[in-house]
């Protein structure tokens, strides 16, 4: 009998800048993988946007791409999984499936004023943070939602009659790849609508009501790991299950194998986003972190959580000590110069170039560098650079430590500067836990292909998942604990003369 062909896993990983298609195999490994970059859309300073058109052609490009390099036929494909750029917000037309605008990016601050106003009254920010998990900001789809309904012609009345649909970009995709069949995002998606009340697991309606948003507009919530429809669109195989949906960060939390209480992931990228899974628990914080819902195996019966807290600042600051100050020519040389001195000679940076982040939550502090003196050397600024990205997860790790009342037992880190072995052993230093650094980085692709692969069978459960990871290194503290508390405090001291 002739061998039965490999089957694979596709993700499709959608991205703020690029769309990509990921090929994963029985054993977690990615066999190939395609990238198409799109336009990023700036009408006014603060504003960004994303033609949603643009994005669906990038990703089934990518895909088609995937396809065709690696001769994978349809029925190789066992399913599909989707991770996405979260809080983008796109309406479309149900009847044509056309985008009624251009889609509202994450990073647009158009709807801070509108934030603003809601936050005046001091209740109702607290009650939107206890049903959301989420500290009120134009950051998530609820303000973008109503700016699109108040400012694209005639689509406050197409909502109310039902003509309209509203998505994060999972929802958008999903739409367009089962030809309009599904109407559906997933649990973690839903989660960072500001929209959605975590505890009930429903859209609240006291929250639609406050922003303006009918609920004929709204995608039907559904578990991560579950039934998304099949593919129907022209440009692809037919019939092809879509079965895991998770935004990007909860992928990669369930991608690095977090799948318990007290697991913990950050991603080292242009910032730092650190996810630690607290269980059934929604644990709320004091440290202004946000409450969110992690992705969950097919069959889970209660909501799983995650905090969640970012560093605005982390690869951000190597690309400009390369390119504003000229101190390195590549990424890579930010390690070799730091090992070229033994310690940073006492300077302290504080790369509050946009304020600090949590736990320090001070918007108009700016960046600086401390302890300079006659002898400091390109050397030892490079140094205190890459250190100042460990302090501040470091204080976001305390942080959420202190809110969750458990403490992180190993950290698992992706994301491109975590291949910088300098900078993960003084990140594993100064916290204490251990640092694990898988052998396969692109962790929110595989925690898409893995909530799709658990739906179906493909992989048995989660044991078998943990079973495929591979570390490429671990990382244990080997700095004496006097040095380390010394370290500590001379940036606690950096940090309260830059506020």
């Amino acid at each position: 009998m002739p061998a039965q062909p490999e089957r694979f896993i596709v993700a499709l990983d959608q991205g703020t800048t690029s769309s990509r298609a990921v090929l994963v195999d029985r054993r977690g490994k990615l066999r190939g993988m395609a990238q198409h970059p799109f336009t990023q859309h700036y009408p006014q300073p603060g504003w960004v946007e994303h033609d949603p058109l643009e994005i669906l052609s990038s990703q089934l490009a990518a895909l088609t791409e995937l396809l065709v390099a690696n001769t994978i036929e349809p029925s190789q494909i066992d399913s599909i999984g989707i991770t996405n750029q979260r809080e983008t917000t796109v309406i479309w037309d149900r009847e044509t499936g056309l985008p009624l605008a251009n889609a509202i990016v994450w990073q647009c601050r158009r709807t801070a004023p509108l934030i603003e106003e809601f936050c005046a009254d001091a209740a109702q920010k607290q009650r939107t943070t206890e049903t959301t998990g989420l500290i009120p900001d134009a950051y998530f789809s609820a303000s973008k939602l109503t700016w699109l309904l108040e400012n694209t012609p005639g689509a406050a009345e197409a909502a109310r009659a039902g003509r309209l649909a509203f998505g994060t970009v999972d929802s958008w995709l999903i739409w367009q790849l089962t030809r309009g069949a599904v109407h559906a995002t997933d649990v973690t998606n839903a989660s960072r609508t500001m929209l959605y009340d975590i505890h009930q697991g429903r859209w609240d309606p006291w929250l639609l009501e406050r922003f303006g948003v009918p609920e004929a507009l709204l995608p039907q919530v559904r578990p991560s790991s579950g039934d998304f429809g099949v593919t129907a669109h022209s440009g692809l195989p037919s019939g092809i299950p879509i079965c895991g949906v998770a935004g990007d960060q909860q992928a990669a939390l369930f991608g690095q194998c977090c799948f318990e209480a007290g697991q913990a992931k950050n991603t080292y990228g242009t910032g730092c986003f650190l996810l630690m899974h607290t269980g059934n628990q929604a644990a709320a914080s004091k440290h202004q972190l946000v409450t969110t819902v992690a992705a969950s195996a097919p069959g889970t019966t209660q909501t799983e959580y995650a905090l969640e807290g970012s560093v605005f600042v982390a690869g951000a600051l190597i690309q400009w000590l390369r390119d504003e100050l000229g101190l390195i020519e590549t990424a890579d040389q930010s390690e070799e110069l730091a090992l070229l001195v033994p310690d940073t000679a006492g300077i302290y940076v504080v790369p509050a170039f946009t304020g600090l982040g949590a736990p320090h939550w001070d918007p108009h502090a700016r960046g600086a560098i401390f302890g300079l003196t006659r002898g400091a050397s390109k050397a030892h600024l490079v140094r205190a650079g890459l250190e100042s990205l460990a302090y501040q997860v470091f204080d976001l790790v305390q942080a959420m430590e202190d809110d969750a009342k458990t403490r992180i037992s190993v950290l698992n880190v992706d994301g491109g500067a975590s291949v910088n072995n300098f900078l993960m052993q003084f990140q594993s230093d100064l916290l204490h836990p251990p640092l694990a650094r898988p052998a396969i980085i692109e962790s929110t692709a595989l925690g898409a292909a893995y909530l799709a692969g658990l739906k179906t069978g493909f992989w048995r459960d989660l044991d078998e998942l943990r079973g495929l990871r591979g570390d490429d290194r671990v990382f244990t503290p080997q700095m004496d604990e006097d040095k380390r508390q010394g370290l500590i405090a001379g940036w606690n001291d950096a940090v309260r003369r830059t506020r």
